[in-house]
């Protein structure tokens, strides 16, 4: 099985701690992804949120980047209404100015937060449809050379051709990256409803690009390892009740892990988690591995971006690690296919 394997971080704060602990966990953990080989590692943009503390996403990458020498860093992503396509240019230009050739951006169309937080980052309540489109087009112009008579450019940023990324979860991202020629990021580790559609009209309708000759999907997926399976059904709990406190409108620090969450959870909440959760592998590396080549053989992706939420940041540590080692073991068993492929 050919699938990168790389890390969406979302720096959390947990119980008892803070934001600067977060932030020293994320340099730790990108250091340790580095060694075990994982491609990317991406932040992700979120705001207000008291369990999320990479919501200067540009300024975590930097100290990621600073802190690395060969993985690649990015966004997963920069949410594009929040921000003028010109400042996020030269946010990306100069980080891609900082690490040459190790710099992504990922774009997604959400505010990352509430209506109330939208409109204190002067994001407009009602969002043409069109807009993105067009900031994106806007973005991506400042990263190509500047053209005669040009009046603003990205300085750092013009010439370096960033890549750039399309994140969604609807039907609606698979549009634009289709329609751009862009790679496309599916959020199937939180929404995983509109997954397989939205995979289809991004490869039946994909125009290839200067920076993409055939469609490329990364997907997102829980993933909880750990040496026994009580261990990562317990770690996996931290999750569970993090995201129904999301959705009682009550966000929160991620709690510690529990014995028994279902006490914990309405009828109703258990049922909306195993669906809005389904693309979670917990267990052994043995169970996580058939989960995963499973996923694979059904979504035909060509990269994991792996999430793993956890409480605990050595129980953190050991579940990447052994998710690193399930990544070596899918290589090794992979069967050998003579001539070319899709890529």
């Amino acid at each position: 099985m050919n699938v990168s394997f790389s890390i969406l971080d979302l720096s959390p704060i947990c119980e008892g701690g803070d934001a600067a602990h977060a932030l020293r966990n994320t340099i730790d953990l990108a250091r340790h992804a580095e060694q075990w080989g994982y491609r990317r590692y991406w932040l992700a943009e979120h705001h207000n949120m008291p369990g999320i503390a990479s919501a200067a996403t540009a300024v975590v990458i930097g100290a990621v980047g600073a802190a690395t020498s060969t993985i690649r860093v990015g966004s997963g992503g920069i949410m594009l209404p929040n921000h003028a396509p010109l400042v996020v240019a030269e946010q990306f230009g100069t980080l891609e100015s900082l690490f040459p050739g190790r710099v992504d951006l990922g774009i997604g169309r959400a505010p990352g937060t509430d209506p109330t937080t939208a409109a204190a980052l002067r994001r407009h309540a009602d969002v043409d449809a069109d807009e993105f489109p067009r900031e994106l087009t806007e973005l991506m112009t400042y990263f190509r050379p500047p053209q005669p008579g040009q009046r603003i450019e990205a300085v750092p940023g013009a010439g370096l051709g960033v890549p750039i990324y399309i994140l969604g979860s609807s039907l609606f991202g698979a549009q634009v990256a289709a329609t751009f020629g862009l790679p496309y990021a599916f959020a199937s580790h939180f929404a995983p409803a509109d997954m397989m559609p939205a995979l289809a009209l991004y490869r039946s309708q994909f125009r290839p690009s200067d920076q993409l000759p055939r469609p490329y999907v990364m997907l997102g997926v829980n993933v909880f390892a750990a040496d026994t399976v009580e261990q990562a059904r317990r770690t996996f709990t931290s999750v569970q009740q993090a995201f129904v406190r999301l959705r009682r409108g009550q966000p929160s620090r991620l709690p510690p892990p529990v014995d028994d969450v279902e006490k914990l959870l309405t009828p109703a909440e258990q049922a909306m988690l195993s669906k809005a959760l389904s693309v979670s592998f917990i267990g052994t590396p043995d169970t996580v591995r058939r989960g995963l080549e499973q996923f694979v053989a059904k979504t035909s992706a060509d990269e994991l971006i792996v999430v793993s939420q956890i409480y605990d940041h050595q129980a953190r540590l050991r579940s990447y690690e052994l998710t690193a080692k399930v990544r070596d073991e899918l290589e090794r068993t992979a069967p050998i296919i003579c001539g070319g492929g899709s890529g």
